[in-house]
């Protein structure tokens, strides 16, 4: 079984759509995306993926099965009356004395590096954030739900791994975002959703594709072959976003979002 995975083209994230900047990038990849033979494709229902993922479908003839548990991975944390959390979410918004929440994952490199408890396999569900958001909640339902999709077509979860009930080779191609990728590629490779969401930049329609490896009968891993790949945005000379990242130096000031 193949897996790919496509984050939204650069978002306009007020209108919840692409900037043109974004449409140019998915057109290229829709030039593309014929040659990456995608298979049955699922959208995440936020605008910025359906957007992105017209231009390929339309290219392909094709429709796509619009998926709830797809759109960005959408977490909470409640910071209120927590100075630790305060200082780990510094940028969050408040009214008076009433802070506003915050998504779990934009958490501040330097809390991040000072807490290894968060980049721990399974101590991560034990950390103050945890307690505090709804963040197992949601983690737990989006990757239930991504795996009773993988059953369907034939590999289903037991403990770490997958049970082989019908190998193959067709492919699922998957529009959405780049926090709910990382969180599902933490699924996959049994690791803490921080590490990827802290380590990994993943470029706005860059492709990562996944796939099966049954090296032993009835028993299925899940491989990385390609992780943010954007080839399809150099083949027609279009510089990736820079939004995937924050600003490379602090003082940067035309970097910084």
């Amino acid at each position: 079984m193949r897996i790919l995975m496509i984050r939204h083209g650069d978002p306009d994230y007020a209108q919840d759509t692409l900037t043109e900047k974004g449409r140019r990038e998915a057109r290229l990849l829709a030039e593309q995306i014929s040659r990456m033979q995608p298979g049955d494709c699922y959208v995440s229902p936020l605008g910025r993926a359906q957007a992105t993922a017209a231009y390929s479908l339309e290219k392909l003839k094709k429709t796509a099965r619009t998926l709830d548990w797809l759109q960005e991975f959408p977490a909470q944390v409640d910071v209120q009356d927590d100075p630790d959390l305060q200082a780990a979410y510094p940028d969050t918004k408040r009214e008076g004395d009433v802070w506003a929440k915050r998504i779990v994952w934009d958490m501040a490199p330097g809390y991040f590096a000072a807490h290894p408890e968060y980049a721990d396999s399974t101590g991560w569900r034990n950390t103050k954030v945890a307690a505090k958001s709804d963040l197992l909640e949601v983690y737990d339902e989006v990757t239930a739900q991504f795996d009773r999709l993988l059953a369907s077509y034939g590999y289903v979860r037991e403990g770490r791994g997958y049970r082989v009930n019908q190998g193959h080779t067709r492919t699922v191609t998957f529009f959405c975002h780049f926090g709910i990728i990382c969180a599902l590629l933490s699924h996959f490779w049994n690791i803490s959703p921080f590490v990827l969401w802290h380590g990994l930049a993943l470029p706005p329609t860059s492709v990562t594709e996944v796939v099966t490896e049954e090296r032993q009968k009835g028993i299925a891993g899940f491989r990385t072959l390609r992780l943010g790949d954007i080839s399809h945005l150099a083949l027609g000379a279009e510089e990736p976003s820079f939004s995937a990242r924050f600003c490379e130096v602090y003082e940067n000031m035309d970097q910084r979002h």
